[in-house]
């Protein structure tokens, strides 16, 4: 097998035209009938795309009108994954090979075209009819004189007849031609995604006096344990419910302090907003009450623990309810009376 390989490689070779080179490729085209594209060296030889970006570029152009290219659906048919893809994608896109514009169907639905083009430097300078290469004129056979047109008449029309009585033919409406989209608009980032509303501020049962003073004096002193943490008057009112709530679920202050400031994002800006999300997303449960505590203890399994005693011969201890002796002096007194018995 390999041999009637190599013989049909140096067959092939000897059929380039001209000498061959002594290094690098050596080029054995044989032309396409069919199944093939066209690729232009700008996009073959492109000097800021990577490889990858040229041979998506290169499946795309050859995929008919109306094929999908999505990241995911390039993934299924590729070796590449999607990172790979969506970045040879992005490539493409900033130097104009690959375009996605958004436009308006007659129902009001906003789609997303994605639209190749094989020679972008066209689009930037699209040629005009009168700037286009001349051809070369061909030399006209020499005819002969053709004889002189028969004037042909027109056919009498021919009346139609409507009976009488009969309605008119209604008019078929002729929808007007729908507005020529242009081809490349500049994209318009896609709007984001709703967010969801925010949790409001935890609040106490009821905000006593006592806890009042207790989480303002909290929030007004945070500073100078975390000095970033400077809160304004506002803030503070704003911000007590949420540690009264904290201090009524028997949550220390120390602890509280652990929880609000711990690991802040670098740089912070608004100090706080990050309390506000801390205090609400980070809430301790309630503390359990008593009968909560007494049904546990009722579903808690009971383990009884024979305690210790000690042999009253011996000394030894030894596991029983009651007291007496161990089980090597209990053997030696039953074998002592049964000899006394004998």
């Amino acid at each position: 097998m390999d041999t009637q390989q190599n013989t049909a490689l140096t067959r092939a070779l000897a059929e380039v035209p001209g000498p061959l080179p002594t290094s690098g490729v050596i080029h054995i085209t044989f032309p396409h009938a069919d199944r093939f594209t066209v690729v232009g060296n700008h996009l073959a030889q492109h000097p800021d795309l990577s490889c990858t970006a040229v041979g998506i570029a290169v499946r795309i152009q050859s995929l008919p009108q109306g094929a999908k290219v999505g990241v995911k659906t390039l993934a299924a048919h590729c070796k590449e994954g999607e990172k790979r893809i969506a970045a040879a994608l992005r490539e493409l896109e900033a130097h104009g090979y690959l375009r996605r514009v958004r436009d308006r169907l007659q129902s009001g639905r906003i789609i997303t075209r994605t639209v190749f083009c094989n020679r972008p430097a066209a689009l930037l300078h699209p040629r005009r009819p009168a700037e286009a290469a001349p051809q070369p004129a061909k030399p006209e056979p020499t005819r002969e004189p053709a004889p002189a047109p028969v004037p042909m008449q027109e056919p009498a029309p021919v009346p139609v007849r409507i009976p009488m009585g009969a309605p008119p033919a209604p008019e078929v409406p002729v929808a007007p031609p729908a507005p020529s989209a242009p081809l490349f608009v500049p994209r318009v980032p896609p709007p984001t995604a709703p967010k969801a509303p925010r949790r409001p501020l935890p609040q106490p049962s009821e905000l006593t006096p006592e806890l009042d003073r207790a989480a303002t004096a909290f929030l007004s002193d945070l500073h100078r344990h975390a000095p970033q943490f400077f809160l304004s008057e506002d803030d503070v009112r704003r911000l007590v419910p949420g540690v009264a709530a904290w201090l009524e679920r028997a949550a220390r202050p120390d602890s509280i302090r652990r929880a609000l400031t711990d690991e802040p994002p670098q740089p912070l800006k608004h100090p706080a907003k990050l309390l506000a999300h801390r205090l609400t997303e980070l809430l301790p449960p309630a503390p359990p009450g008593v009968d909560d505590l007494a049904a546990l203890d009722r579903a808690r399994p009971r383990v009884t623990v024979t305690p210790f005693q000690t042999c009253d011969d011996c000394d030894r201890a030894f596991r029983s309810p009651t007291p007496g002796h161990c089980r090597d002096c209990r053997e030696t007194r039953a074998a002592y009376a049964q000899a006394t018995a004998a």
